[in-house]
């Protein structure tokens, strides 16, 4: 039970005893009211999952809450109950519920909101944008104009359904529903009428174009000197999100240059864009730019870097210097629906994603602008050295790193040797030895190298580590190219059909890492270049013949 950006726990003394600070809970239940909602937890210490065994609660208690929070607060709804925890003893689960459309405060006249797993004070300028922004939220339930469920695109909708019954993130729970519970449970339909979303995502082209605002996006290239050479717009509303990002990765040829770099007996092609960067980004515009106001997409490519336009700013609470650790969704419905068809990486901000990526590829992290409308990423094209790229590659395929150790080893390398403050910067890092779990399994591998101590500590990567990415390996799969071996798994496929994961790694060769293997069949999937049947380790593949 970790505190998080829907979660806080509270001492029982802060409601009992001499030491009860009712002030200080209502702060906590404001924080929730004017965020997203959230759950704070009576009875719990930080540190621990359980109450004592012997602890139990009083009705009176739950009076003395009911009682205090309305008297101490503005537009903030609560409902306590008591839990029993496993061990016998007792807590209570105070639900904080998201005020929808106005700002909740306390009565002294002092305004919070819940980031992450802090309550922030907000600042009367932030005032106005909490209110913008409450907006925003309720804008994707809301419904302004009546379209029966019925008169949906019925393509769109039936592809909808396909994609929820195939997607590995969507619970069996909810792929067992009937069509009419799936669309109510991710609320494209509330009473068989189809929501702002639910027109979004499943209406005809003539609903979505009077939605306000159904999202358009413009691709336009420019020449070295910055003039326009290439321009191709998505604007006639045919498409819903997800259409509209396969239509940008695949109508786009641009996306699929790369270089070749030398690596052993291979050669690595790293693409000027990677894919998967685009989709992430591109995904992101779409699920967390602000719908209740106009403006297009814009997807600009330069000859040395890509910048990618969204219309409004940054979630309240997420600044440019947060963006890789803060998490909050101005659409949380459309987040999940991206995220369960696997259109982004998580229901976050998925910066994650984009940094691993491209610190992975021996590039730049994205430079994130908060324009006075717009938010702006810039994704520079350059790899900063052979060097850099040859010790990220060698680090993540022999040691099998974690994504925080990709970002971490990426952004040290760069630098060239960073100090921990400033890395805790670069990271938004604030909590103490947070920084641990980024580069502790490193310094054990012996990739960095550290010299000082607390804040004077000075990491770098270990020159050792770095000849060692010059020498000449072996012939071995293990880092074998993704082209190579998709051709290896469709020669497989063809001469043994429907056949396990394992069955195809033990053909084609063990050392290729399973996990590797199962991105690529995933991609295959997804490109319509095979076909899968069953689930989990009944899973079977097979070469679409339609394709």
């Amino acid at each position: 039970m970790k505190e998080n950006s829907l979660l806080d726990k509270k001492s029982i003394a802060i409601i009992q005893g001499s030491k009860a600070n009712l002030k200080e809970l209502a702060k906590d239940c404001v924080c929730f009211a004017n965020a997203a909602g959230g759950k704070i937890i009576i009875g719990i210490e930080d540190e621990e999952n359980m109450p004592p065994k012997e602890q139990k609660i009083s009705n009176n208690l739950l009076d003395k809450i009911n009682k205090q929070i309305p008297a101490l607060t503005h537009n903030v709804g609560v409902a306590p109950v008591i839990k029993t925890a496993e061990n016998g003893g007792e807590y209570i689960e105070l639900q904080v519920f998201r005020n929808a459309q106005s700002i909740a405060s306390t009565t002294d006249g002092k305004y919070y909101m819940r980031v992450s797993d802090q309550c922030k004070p907000l600042l009367p300028e932030d005032l106005s944008r909490l209110l913008s922004e409450k907006n925003a939220f309720v804008w994707e339930k809301k419904i302004t104009r009546k379209i029966h469920a019925s008169d949906c695109d019925l393509s769109k909708y039936n592809s909808f359904l396909k994609d929820i019954k195939e997607s590995e993130r969507v619970s069996s729970f909810i792929k067992e529903m009937t069509p009419e519970e799936i669309t109510d449970f991710y609320f494209l339909t509330q009473n068989e009428v189809l929501t702002n979303l639910g027109i979004l995502w499943l209406g005809k082209r003539k609903d979505r174009a009077v939605l306000h605002y159904a999202p358009s996006v413009q691709f336009i290239k420019y020449d070295e000197l910055e003039n326009k050479i290439f321009k191709k717009v998505w604007d006639d509303y045919s498409n819903n999100p997800k259409e509209l990002i396969d239509a940008i990765l695949k109508e786009i040829p641009d996306w699929n240059e790369f270089i070749e770099v030398s690596d052993g007996i291979f050669r690595k092609n790293i693409y000027n864009y990677s894919p998967e960067v685009i989709r992430e980004l591109v995904a992101n515009a779409f699920a967390h730019r602000n719908y209740t106001m106009r403006g297009d997409i814009f997807i600009n490519l330069y000859h040395n870097r890509l910048e990618i336009h969204s219309p409004g700013l940054l979630p309240l609470g997420v600044t440019t210097k947060n963006i890789l650790s803060q998490s909050i969704q101005r659409n949380a419905l459309l987040s999940k629906l991206f995220y369960d068809l696997k259109l982004m990486e998580k229901e976050g901000s998925g910066y994650d994603k984009v940094y691993e990526v491209l610190l992975g590829s021996g590039k730049q992290p994205p430079d994130v602008i908060e324009a006075d409308d717009r938010v702006i990423v810039v994704v520079k094209k350059q790899i900063v050295s052979n060097t850099i790229l040859k010790l990220m590659d060698k680090a993540s395929q022999e040691l099998q790193l974690k994504q925080k150790e990709v970002i971490a080893l990426g952004l040290i390398a760069q630098k060239e040797g960073i100090s921990a403050i400033d890395l805790s910067k670069s990271l938004n890092i604030s909590k103490p030895n947070g920084l641990q779990f980024w580069v502790g399994r490193l310094l054990e591998l012996g990739v960095l190298l550290h010299k000082g101590k607390t804040k004077g500590t000075f990491y770098y990567v270990n020159p050792n580590f770095i000849r060692t990415t010059d020498f000449v390996e072996r012939t071995s799969l293990k880092r074998i190219e993704p082209h190579r071996l998709q051709e290896l798994i469709y020669e497989d496929l063809k001469n043994y059909p429907k056949s396990s994961i394992s069955e195809i790694n033990k053909r084609i060769g063990s050392e290729i890492k399973q996990r590797t293997l199962k991105s690529k069949l995933d991609e295959m999937i997804e490109n319509q270049l095979i076909i899968k049947e069953g689930e989990r380790k009944g899973t079977k593949y097979f070469i679409n013949i339609t394709s």
